[in-house]
Formats: structure tokens, sequence, C-alpha cells
């Protein structure tokens, strides 16, 4: 093939045929808008209102200082996130981004997650996914395996670019739903050089198979995924003409009839220990038709590939281990041996009695020391 020919090509995969520059990239100013006129590709961040007042379901610590950033995505959306630092700190700090549970807000989980680390010498900021709590977007309550993915790699963009940041020594914490979604960051994006995920939820596999999956026989998965999916279509339509989206409920308020993780979900989103008025677990929920891109597109298809090294912590009673030990065995080609399986710079660890909503606040339970030295020996 042609050298001439070979480069048009490129540019066509990578940027599409309009715009191209001599140099195989993008001339963004060149490019008009529906409107006629020029862009400029310029990041540019919406106004958000943040609440100037301690809001959060855990107490402040008095080592760490704490302020509200924002940062914006790759889409556009400008994210909302609380940053904590230790107090009376000297040079250039290791940093953390730190997300979930799926259906969270900062203000729970994955603040004391955020919090906890920077006592311990980081630098961490818990952000607000797009289209929830404080931060930008519009739907709202929207997800999506993509945007989502792409909230931690702007939370890294925004982390890299601060003075008292070494860009080289940036992790990630993605906690529940957002545990698989830190993996899937992780796989994509080289400037992560250590994740912890804890308590994981593959959602794009619980969404598209329901739980316990590994219960199921093919015939009988490819069946709910197909009502799934007439369902789903059908809600797109009644939104469509009602001219809204229709909400799927959080955390249900009454759970005497269900199983036992559902009543722990209870527990914590829904009563004074973790309650959040922004919250979308605690209150109305998720869009429906936020399950479609996620039936659609596995998050998790290239996480065999993550060179840097991963520490999966999950609950021995939890009843989503499942989904950290097949993601630990498709990373490392290793089944979980006992409660500690390490395989190259991978790592399972399994906590002894621990429940899945365990790890969201039982300090007793989530392992902040291990979590603390697998990131300082990592991000050096």
């Amino acid at each position: 093939m042609k050298k001439s020919l070979k480069k048009f090509l490129a540019g066509v995969l990578c940027f599409g045929v309009v715009g191209i520059s001599a140099a195989g990239t993008v001339d963004a100013a060149k490019i008009p808008d529906s409107a006629g006129a020029e862009v400029t590709g310029k990041i540019t961040a919406e106004k958000l209102t943040l609440t100037k007042n301690w809001d959060k379901v855990f107490a402040k610590s008095d080592k760490v200082n704490h302020r509200k950033v924002t940062f914006v995505n790759r889409y556009g959306i400008t994210l909302a996130a609380d940053l904590y630092e230790p107090k009376n700190y000297s040079g250039k700090l290791p940093a953390l981004a730190v997300a979930g549970a799926f259906g969270a807000v900062k203000e729970q989980i994955s603040g004391l997650y955020a919090q906890q680390m920077a006592e311990r010498g980081f630098l961490a900021i818990a952000f607000d996914p797009s289209f929830t709590g404080e931060s930008g977007g519009t739907p709202r309550f929207m997800a999506s395996p993509d945007i989502n993915t792409e909230d931690f790699c702007a939370a890294v963009d925004y982390l890299s670019t601060l003075d008292n940041v070494n860009p080289n020594r940036i992790g990630i914490i993605g906690i529940c739903g957002w545990g698989g979604l830190g993996l899937n960051a992780a796989a994509i994006d080289t400037r992560i050089k250590a994740t912890v995920v804890t308590t994981m939820y593959d959602m794009s596999r619980v969404i598209a198979n329901g739980y316990f999956d590994y219960e199921k026989d093919a015939e009988t998965l490819k069946r709910e995924r197909q009502q799934n999916r007439i369902n789903l279509n059908a809600q797109r339509t009644a939104d469509y003409k009602a001219g809204t989206y229709k909400r799927a409920g959080g955390v249900v308020d009454d759970p005497s009839d269900m199983p036992q993780f559902v009543k722990d979900y209870y527990a914590y989103y829904k009563t004074e220990r973790g309650y959040h008025k922004r919250s979308l677990n605690s209150n109305g929920g998720w869009n429906v038709t936020s399950a479609i891109s996620f039936t659609n597109m596995p998050q998790l298809t290239y996480i065999d590939e993550i060179q840097n090294p991963v520490l999966i912590v999950h609950g021995e009673n939890a009843h989503s281990r499942y989904f950290s030990e097949d993601a630990f065995e498709k990373m490392t080609g290793v089944k979980r041996s006992g409660l500690d399986t390490v395989a190259g710079n991978k790592e399972l660890l399994i906590i002894p009695g621990a429940t899945h909503v365990d790890l969201y606040d039982n300090l007793n339970a989530i392992p902040f020391d291990k979590i603390e030295s697998f990131f300082k020996a990592n991000l050096r």
C-alpha cells in the first residue's frame, strides 16, 4: 500500500475526513458547527452551584485540609469534587482519584475513602460522576460505561496539572460499580500507575445477565437479555412521548421480603448512617434507560492488558464476590486460592466475614493499612 494512502486511512480511522491538516491531525478551528460558526475546541467549564457546608455522612477530620474543586471531562461535562490533602505536608504528593459506589455521591463512600487516604499522606479527590450529584451534564441521572470511565481519566487530567502533585504518582480507587469502571479506566489510561477496587460490581455483566449469572444456562441468559432489550426500548418510546425520563427508583423503602444484601443496602442508603439528599440510591435512582449502553458494551474486555499494579478487595460474605474473583482470573489467568491470592503485580484480597456494604464505611473491615501500603509501594 502506498505511503500516502496509508496516511489518509490513518486520518480517516482516527479523525474522520473533515478538517484533517497536512500533519494528519484535526484542525478544530476549521470545522463548522451546525450554525456555520467556527468551533475553537476550547475546554470550557460549566457553571456549577456547590454547597459551602460540610454535608458529608462522615465526620470531618482535623488531620486534613478540604476544599471543593471542579474539572472538565473529554465530553465537556464539568465534574465536582472534594479535595482532601494532609496538613503540613511538603513537596509533591502522590494523588488518588476516588469514585463509587454506583448511585452514591461524593458525600458518602468515596469521600470517606478519600479523607482516610489524605490522613495517610495522599492528596485525594472524591468526585461526583457525570450527570449526578453536584457535577454537571444533562439529562440528569444517566450512566454510561464510556462517559463514566472517562470521568476517571478526566480526574487524572486534573490531578496531573496540580502544582503539589507528582504526575507520575497517580492512582485510582473504584468502589462497587465504580470498581469495574476503575478497572476499565486502568485498561485505557497508562497514567494510572496503580489501581485499587473494593467490593466491585461489573455493571455491564449484572445489567445484561442479572445477579448470579453463573447459575443460569446460556439459553436462559439470552432470553433474559432479549426481554430486557424489549423492555428498555419500550421505555425509550414512552420517555420520548412523555418528554421526560422515568427513573428506576433507588434502594427499596421496605426490604423486609428482600434478600439480605438488599437489606444491607437499605441499612446504608435509607438510614441516618448513609442517607444523602443528592444520592440516587437514597432517593429516586437512575433513569431506567441508563441500562441500555451497559447491556451492549462489556466494560472489562481489556483488563487482561493492564500492566500496572492492581489490588482487588472484596468481602468473604459479599453477594457480589464473584465479580472480583472473575475479574482477577481474567486479568491473571489465576483462580482465587485462599483469602489472599497474588499473581505478578495483581492481588485479590478477601476480607474474612465482610459483606458487600461492610466495605462502604466499616472502618474495622476496610483494609486501609493494606491500601496505603499498596499505593506507597507502587506510586514511587
